[in-house]
């Protein structure tokens, strides 16, 4: 059950989190801050920091879609996945290096990116209007970030974090859906050689498409649908992998390629300044 928050509750969480972001001092959970279970004020949150970066010159290229594992979902007290935005300035190239500082606390994950090529307007949409709208598949990684210290977080702390996103590296390999069976993919994450992380297609909310017909049905029910050229992050295949300085990743999706991402060799912020420890 939820109690409705003021809109200065709204804009004084949004300057706490835009705050922690902009000092690379991760802040305490918000969730007291907003009414109990508010979910509705943790997008409005969300929603007032995607307008400040707008305003800085940033576009917003896409969505990611969140929470994806029934164990978390679980874990969170909620039943249904949650979904940010990807702005311009939080694409990395496949291979390059992120450098040190740029992110507080980062963990890394390997998806399946779906960018379309058509709109999904309906907010009852189905599997059949998400293969009409796609354009290609790509392998993705999304390296999440939360601006929570410690990453203590609810579904509200990170909904009103912008789904905990940080940044994101898409293949270079674009593949048509044509033939390819997303929910029987297999994913290993690897790390300097070593396997971090492995799973399968359906390990995403059952498969990539079921999460993208949410999110597209979700959103359009929001007035804001999905459009062409978007770029949709569909969620994590397997279990997130801490990222430390100077570690270097590789996701291998069967059927879609690989995708690659290094981070610099100095220590990160927060951990150079003992920020919150």
């Amino acid at each position: 059950m939820s109690t409705r928050t003021s809109p200065d509750a709204v804009h004084e969480v949004a300057d706490t989190l835009a705050r922690a972001a902009q000092t690379s001092t991760p802040c305490p959970p918000v969730r007291d801050c907003l009414g109990e279970g508010d979910i509705a004020a943790a997008y409005a949150v969300q929603q007032v920091n995607i307008q400040r970066r707008l305003a800085q010159g940033h576009r917003v290229v896409g969505r990611k879609i969140g929470l994806t594992s029934p164990s978390v979902q679980r874990q969170l007290g909620i039943e249904q996945p949650d979904y940010g935005a990807l702005l311009s300035d939080m694409a990395v190239l496949d291979g390059d290096v992120i450098p040190a500082g740029r992110l507080l606390q980062p963990k890394i994950e390997a998806e399946v990116a779906l960018v379309l090529g058509g709109d999904l307007p309906h907010a009852q949409s189905t599997v059949a209007d998400v293969l009409r709208a796609v354009d290609f598949a790509l392998p993705a990684l999304e390296i999440v970030d939360s601006r929570i210290a410690d990453w203590d977080i609810g579904i509200v702390d990170t909904v009103a974090d912008n789904a905990s996103s940080g940044l994101f590296v898409l293949g270079a390999s674009p593949m048509p859906l044509t033939g390819v069976d997303l929910r029987s993919m297999r994913m290993t994450l690897v790390k300097g050689g070593e396997k971090v992380s492995q799973g399968r297609g359906s390990d995403c909310l059952g498969g990539p498409l079921n999460a993208a017909v949410w999110l597209a049905s979700t959103l359009a029910e929001a007035g804001d649908p999905l459009r062409a050229g978007d770029i949709v992050l569909t969620g994590a295949l397997g279990p997130m992998a801490d990222a430390s300085p100077g570690d270097s990743f590789e996701a291998r999706i069967s059927d879609l390629g690989s995708v690659r991402v290094s981070f610099g060799p100095h220590a990160f912020a927060t951990l150079a300044e003992g920020d919150h420890k």
